[in-house]
């Protein structure tokens, strides 16, 4: 038998291809056992095909497609976790960002969602990788105000706070933060000392560092809240730091001297300003007594010769006995009158005592007290003399 023979392939014998009207007949009619359908008319498989069994097929069909319509309409369910945001878009364009719990899209290709974590703190790392001796000298090196070079690392956490802006105006977010974290961060030390930046001052740096990254991570707008910068470490430069810590030595030897010169000059100043104020005291002591001796002696002077000018003769007799008597009261001499026989003869040991004690002590060692109670030791004594010549007249 020929492959030509419209006989080929139907003899049970016969090991040929099968038949594709067959193989549909048999198709239909799985499909239609399994939705509960049978064929009108009777027939075997091999029986020829009713007018019923048309309308079956397209009903099966119909229910196969309403099952897949609504498998893709359950497919558009989705659940946003807590902490993240999801943004639909539509076509590729967006169209809405849903918050957290069970959500539903139209499904793919017509919607798709895109689950953003907002909460989530993300790093990036400059002047170092991973370690902060893993440096990375192209990021790390700085130039201050004060025309220093400086090594410094830090780090800086951010999070999302626009997931738009976050997906549709931002290729590489750790890209774009390093930048902006690197040129914030140049700027503030390019404006401050070497010293403030590596002791002092790093709090402040940091801060100020934050505020001018965040307001350029803003005015390009990709959704990134910087919450933090940490500075890690910074140092001058490995060439240089023998030299440093010498520089370093030597303004720590420096402040020490400022103090201890400090120290000396609050223990000196306050006792001299002590003596120089004792000194002044005692001088205007001195000042007021000289002016009041002065006037004394001017009070004194005016009364004698007030006195003169009544008397002259008997006030020339009276000072001179005061200048005869001051003067010789000052010497251990005694003068006797030979011319009167009187043989009882009055010797003043005691005044003599005195004028030789007196005598002993340099004007220069004498005391105030001691010059003071001068004129009332020669009143004394002119007071005795007169009274001595009353008794020898």
């Amino acid at each position: 038998m020929g492959l030509n023979d419209p006989q080929w392939g139907k003899n049970k014998g016969d090991s040929g291809p099968p038949d594709l009207d067959d193989v549909l007949r048999n198709f239909n009619k799985k499909i239609n056992d399994m939705f509960g359908q049978k064929k009108s008319g009777g027939g075997g498989d091999d029986g020829p095909r009713t007018q019923g069994s048309k309308p079956q097929s397209n009903g099966s069909i119909i229910l196969i497609l309403g099952l897949l319509v609504v498998v893709w309409l359950g497919s558009g369910f989705y659940i946003v976790d807590e902490g993240h945001r999801g943004v639909v878009l539509r076509f590729g364009q967006y169209v809405d960002t849903s918050s957290a719990g069970l959500r539903w899209h139209f499904p793919y290709p017509v919607e798709r969602v895109e689950v953003v974590n907002v909460s989530q703190v993300r790093t990036v790392e400059i002047g170092y990788r991973n370690n902060v001796r893993s440096k990375v000298l192209r990021e790390a090196l700085m130039l201050t105000d004060d025309e220093n070079i400086i090594d410094i690392q830090f780090a800086v956490q951010y999070i999302l706070n626009d997931p738009e802006n976050f997906l549709f105006k931002n290729r590489n977010p750790d890209e774009a933060v390093l930048q902006a974290a690197e040129t914030a961060i140049r700027q503030v030390i390019g404006k401050s000392k070497m010293d403030f930046v590596l002791y002092e001052g790093r709090e402040q740096v940091a801060a100020n560092a934050t505020q001018l990254m965040q307001k350029i991570l803003d005015r390009y707008e990709i959704g990134i809240l910087i919450s933090r910068v940490t500075m890690q470490n910074a140092q001058p430069p490995e060439q240089v730091q023998a030299a440093f810590d010498d520089a370093v030595k030597a303004g720590q030897d420096r402040e020490r001297q400022k103090n201890e010169g400090q120290a000396y000059a609050n223990d000196v100043i306050p006792r001299a300003a002590g003596n120089a104020a004792r000194l002044i005291q005692e001088s205007e002591g001195y000042k007021q007594r000289v002016i009041v001796s002065a006037e004394g002696d001017a009070s004194r002077f005016e009364q004698i010769l007030t006195e003169y000018s009544k008397a002259p003769n008997v006030t020339r007799e009276r000072l001179y006995l005061d200048m005869m008597q001051q003067v010789l009261s000052n010497t251990s001499k005694i003068v006797v009158d030979q011319k009167n026989g009187n043989n009882l003869l009055y010797l003043p040991l005691d005044k003599l005592i005195n004028i030789s004690g007196s005598t002993s002590v340099s004007p220069a060692t004498t005391s105030p007290a001691v010059q003071e109670t001068t004129p009332d030791s020669s009143l004394r004594a002119r007071e005795s003399f007169r009274s001595r010549e009353r008794e020898i007249r």
